[in-house]
């Protein structure tokens, strides 16, 4: 039988929950979740109307799904994809990935998350290369963590929700210029992830200078059913306004936000980097993380490679 692939818009509550079957099926198979954060919050809540999601169908079985995010004049269109365990090695992957390809005009930024050989070897049979790397870095709780050095004039609270968003905005887009996924963030995208379960603003650390923001630390807890393990602590986004780049307020920040996963009892920490921003690396580095896995997006030929930033989730 030959698979078809279905383009949508949206997802109703029976093709989501196909579409999370597959997900736990891949993940559990894999050792890593193949879709990343920002995908399962569109498929939940929606997000640009431009987006798409394709069903690819074996008879009624679900036998992979990708979505598709919009073209982008610059970077061009990304996605993600996955395959049902039950229907790898036997063509399915490709027949997705053109179903994709197709939406597209051919251009497409694609990550996979965790850098199997499967994937890579799909994308370069397909005619990808790989164009960036996203470090997972680690390191132990248990381990020594000093104490934070403030810059002159600088204090610290925690996130107050229904006050601090603009501020925090107008950061984080400065922060993250160059990095278009996290800079373009909106108050629709930050309401959103307050409304999640794992939202605790008192993991959220604002630093002030003179009454102004100039940098902050959020962190987040992710559960044991996400990971197969015990929980397990983020440095989930760390952004710096430009004026205080060099004062060693990125450094103080992530030791505050570690200090406080740590004192919730938690054994691990851990954050996304890309691989080539060496100075973020090399702060980790001297925090005592290490690399633990890597996520690799690749692109079909022409599509430019995107800007890399600080450190932020997926």
């Amino acid at each position: 039988m030959t698979p078809r692939a279905e383009i949508r818009q949206r997802l109703d509550d029976r093709e989501i929950a196909e579409v999370l079957g597959v997900v736990e099926a891949a993940t559990e198979a894999d050792g890593v979740r193949p879709l990343n954060e920002h995908v399962m919050l569109h498929m939940r809540y929606g997000g640009d109307v431009r987006a798409r999601s394709v069903l690819l169908r074996e008879g009624p079985r679900l036998a992979g799904y990708a979505h598709v995010d919009p073209t982008d004049e610059v970077e061009g269109p990304s996605g993600e994809l996955v395959i049902h365990p039950d229907f790898r090695r036997r063509g399915y992957g490709k027949a997705l990935l053109r179903a994709v390809l197709d939406l597209t005009g051919g251009r497409l930024r694609l990550w996979a998350h965790g850098g199997s050989p499967g994937a890579e070897a799909l994308a370069r049979s397909m005619g990808f290369e790989r164009v960036r790397s996203l470090w997972q870095m680690r390191r132990s709780l248990f381990a020594p963590l000093a104490a934070p050095s403030w810059p002159d004039g600088v204090r610290l609270r925690t996130f107050v929700p229904g006050q601090d968003e603009e501020a925090w905005l107008k950061v984080n887009a400065a922060a993250f210029a160059n990095h278009p996924e996290q800079g373009a963030w909106t108050l629709e995208d930050l309401r959103r992830r307050e409304a999640e379960p794992w939202f605790d603003p008192a993991g959220f650390f604002l630093a002030f200078r003179d009454s102004r923001l100039v940098g902050f630390h959020w962190t987040k807890i992710h559960g044991s059913s996400e990971h197969g393990h015990e929980p397990i602590g983020e440095v989930y986004v760390v952004g710096i306004d430009p004026s205080q780049q060099g004062t060693g307020l990125g450094k103080a920040l992530t030791l505050a936000g570690l200090r406080h996963l740590r004192s919730r009892g938690l054994a691990q920490a851990m954050l996304y980097v890309d691989e080539a921003n060496q100075a973020a690396i090399r702060l980790y580095e001297s925090l005592g993380f290490s690399r633990w896995d890597v996520d690799v997006m690749y692109a079909t030929p022409g599509v430019r490679r995107v800007s890399p930033g600080h450190s932020t989730s997926q």
